[in-house]
């Protein structure tokens, strides 16, 4: 949302020339930076309250990804391996792994403690993060300069927190809660044969979401006490509400899965019911939506059943989660009276999406490793994973190499199919070739058809 929102100055987006200006601006004067009020925003949360964002300006907000850029490969060089949120190279899925291969084997015997934050962005202590981080004076000064913007309307510096909007947050967060998920190993527990041991009690960390899962030895009480040691050091502390520890045959929900152990020792994740109910409410409403027409608004809901169905495409999805949205989708197409029964048929397919799904498939990063460390070739083919269809083929044909610029395909990059006659309807292998964004509007054959396209009603021009 935050990209998409105007700070104070009313801006959500920048002409080419504001651009150019701007940059301008941020080489010459980025020592000196002085950061404007930020915009409060609220966001519904789960929950029914409602949670604030503090929105920067769009030159802030550039100003910030120049201390991020700077900032975050030293940071990646030290995080630990079972930390994945707002990462280079990391998501959600190697989190899902990680708990995957933690539970399948003897997962009966284990508990499950799930942890939440209170307030985690907004109660960060300052001179924390001040000490955690390594930068140039400048850039450091700029930095506390960033954190202590106030809200335009509220107060005019703060005390305390990272605001959420901000474009260096998430990183500033990972840096405060680094160590958190690995702090099971500083417990010391009760083995088994009656001994006095120290056991790892393995973490996993998405953001300011932690799961430690316990063997039946591990002292939860103790661990406990480490992790509000951990987080007093920082300003936070647990939110009792949310956080529980919970037998792993008991269900509990995580980063939109439902996780549990069956008495037969199965491990399985499903989509949960939250997430389920939101997929179905965002649907009903852009359905609704009369700023679309009917198949805007067939094809924006395709969108939306792509992306839920693929974000949960490693879990148990035999059961149809959406099978009563489906049928209410029918049921609207059908009261609009543009389609019969085979037409909507027909529509619903396009509407519904089929995306293959296949369980604990996903392929977890290796280790510790990050897009800095200079393994070319290893990330370049984990990227290959992300895509399906004829781009798999085309990047292994490529051997996952940009054939514009001659640079390999990483993380974060945006992959794009570049029709080498210019012909969209030509989809032959020998004509398309992947690019990345950058490179495939610059491509020549795009002007040329452009400017045929434009003199084709005077002159006959061919257009593709």
């Amino acid at each position: 949302m935050g990209r998409k929102t105007a700070g104070v100055d009313g801006k959500k987006a920048l002409e080419t020339a504001q651009r150019l200006a701007l940059f301008e601006v941020l080489v010459k004067n980025w020592k000196q930076w002085q950061h404007q009020p930020l915009k409060r925003v609220w966001i519904p949360k789960a929950d029914g309250t409602k949670r604030g964002l503090g929105i920067p300006t769009i030159a802030e907000r550039a100003y910030q990804c120049l201390l991020k850029y700077a900032l975050e490969p030293a940071t990646e060089a030290i995080f630990n391996a079972n930390s994945f949120g707002f990462r280079p190279g990391r998501s959600c899925h190697d989190v899902q792994k990680g708990i995957f291969d933690n539970l399948g084997k003897k997962g009966i015997e284990k508990r499950i403690l799930e942890l939440d934050i209170e307030r985690c962005f907004d109660a960060i202590d300052h001179k924390f993060i001040m000490r955690s981080v390594q930068l140039p004076r400048a850039a450091k000064t700029g930095l506390f300069r960033a954190i202590k913007a106030g809200v335009r309307g509220e107060f005019p510096i703060s005390e305390s927190g990272t605001p959420q909007g901000g474009t260096i947050s998430p990183l500033l967060a990972n840096i405060s809660l680094h160590g958190l998920e690995d702090i099971g190993h500083q417990v010391r527990c009760k083995s088994i044969r009656g001994g006095r041991g120290i056991d790892a009690i393995n973490g996993f960390r998405y953001a300011d979401d932690v799961v430690f899962i316990l063997k039946p030895q591990d002292d939860a009480i103790a661990l406990r006490e480490v992790i509000d040691r951990f987080l007093e050091i920082r300003g936070l502390n647990v939110k009792e509400a949310k956080t529980k520890l919970v037998q792993s045959t008991e269900s509990f929900d995580f980063l939109g899965w439902t996780l549990a152990v069956r008495t037969n020792d199965k491990f399985i994740f499903t989509p949960s019911q939250k997430s389920a109910k939101k997929v179905k409410a965002k649907v009903k409403e852009m359905m609704k939506d009369s700023r679309f027409n009917l198949e805007e608004r067939i094809d924006k809901c395709g969108s939306i059943i792509r992306g839920w169905r693929n974000y949960h495409k490693y879990c148990d999805m035999s059961g149809d989660y959406l099978w009563s949205l489906r049928l209410w989708v029918w049921k609207f197409l059908r009261k609009q009276g543009r389609y019969n029964r085979h037409q909507t048929n027909k529509v619903i397919e396009r509407a519904f999406p089929k995306i293959s799904w296949k369980v604990n498939s996903h392929i977890k990063v290796k280790g510790n490793k990050s897009p800095f460390d200079g393994d070319i070739i290893y990330w370049s083919k984990r990227e290959n994973a992300n895509y399906n269809g004829i781009t798999v083929n085309l990047l292994s044909k490529q051997k996952h190499t940009c054939t514009s610029c001659g640079l390999k395909f990483y993380p974060g990059d945006k992959v794009e199919i570049h029709h080498q006659d210019g012909n969209h309807i030509n989809w032959k292998l020998s004509n398309l070739e992947v690019l990345h964004r950058e490179c495939h509007q610059h491509q020549a054959i795009h002007g040329e058809v452009r400017v045929r396209k434009a003199s084709s009603p005077l002159k006959g021009g061919k257009a593709c």
